[in-house]
């Protein structure tokens, strides 16, 4: 989830102009969705983004369980430009598999990287450079109205790559080792309070597992402490297919430190899936005007 869109309330009050930097006075978080903000969070910048989960899944046509535990880490620099991000993040599980198969139940505990990542994001469009947008001192209404051209979105691009270990028991056996990841973000900011984040990305490229995900996320400030999110995930590849939905708030305990809770789920049956989360966003602001 991206606090940006917090940044862009108070930018109003305090009359901050966004076009020229992509520092922020408060913290630019993605948590606690799986989306992507298009905004690096700006040169010398270093961030820890870091959640705990829970999970509990169930297979009704393999007849299994599993019930466990991870943690999803981001780690972003801001590098050489306001522009430019390098990104270390990845999710990491330990869980018991339960197949119920057999008598009495074969339990088989599991734990790897589901996902480790090193890349860079850069933002190549942002519709508000250059733009200076006054209040309109007469018409309170008048500015916080929806404008069509707030649809535009700011639009970066990203490129890494995944490194899978062997007999990684999350994906397939026959996928080790380095293999490449690509996205494209994308971030509209259509109302002062609301934002939608869309990320279309291909994960380990060339391999025997090339997963393609979209991420679809709807954030909104309740005020300037509390944010709410709605996002959608789908993913598809011939080792694994899922469309999952996820809910989460966040809190604002200083500039510099948010916390946050979210829940996901699916529809499915093949396996069902249900997870809580709890995590923390914390930024080292190194930021020096120049």
């Amino acid at each position: 989830m991206n606090r940006l869109l917090v940044f862009f309330l108070l930018s109003f009050l305090f009359k901050v102009n966004l076009g020229y930097s992509q520092f922020t006075e408060i913290i630019n978080s993605n948590r606690p969705g799986n989306s992507s903000g298009a905004f690096a969070v700006g040169k010398n910048i270093l961030q820890f983004e870091n959640g705990f989960y829970y999970t509990d899944e169930k297979h009704q046509l393999l007849n299994y369980d599993v019930k466990g535990y991870g943690s999803d880490f981001r780690i972003r620099y801001g590098f050489l430009y306001d522009k430019l991000e390098m990104i270390i993040n990845g999710v990491y599980q330990n869980d018991n598999l339960a197949d119920n198969r057999y008598t009495p139940v074969n339990d088989i505990d599991r734990k790897n990287f589901k996902k480790f990542k090193i890349g860079a994001k850069y933002l190549i469009y942002d519709p508000k450079k250059g733009i200076s947008e006054k209040p309109n001192v007469y018409s309170y209404f008048a500015d916080k109205k929806f404008k069509w051209k707030n649809l535009i979105p700011a639009v970066s691009v990203y490129a890494g790559f995944n490194i899978d270990s062997k007999n990684n028991p999350f994906i397939r056996s026959d996928v080790n080792g380095l293999s490449p990841s690509f996205a494209i973000y994308t971030q509209s900011n259509f109302t002062y309070r609301s934002v939608i984040t869309t990320n279309l990305i291909m994960e380990r490229i060339g391999s025997n597992q090339n997963d393609f995900e979209y991420i679809i996320s709807l954030t909104h400030a309740f005020n300037e402490n509390f944010i709410g999110f709605i996002e959608t995930h789908g993913i598809k590849s011939d080792f694994y297919a899922d469309n999952k939905l996820g809910f989460g708030i966040a809190y604002l305990l200083n500039d510099n430190l948010q916390l946050d809770f979210g829940t996901i789920f699916n529809f499915k049956e093949t396996p069902t899936i249900f997870q809580m989360s709890l995590g923390v966003s914390y930024r080292l602001n190194l930021y020096k005007e120049e």
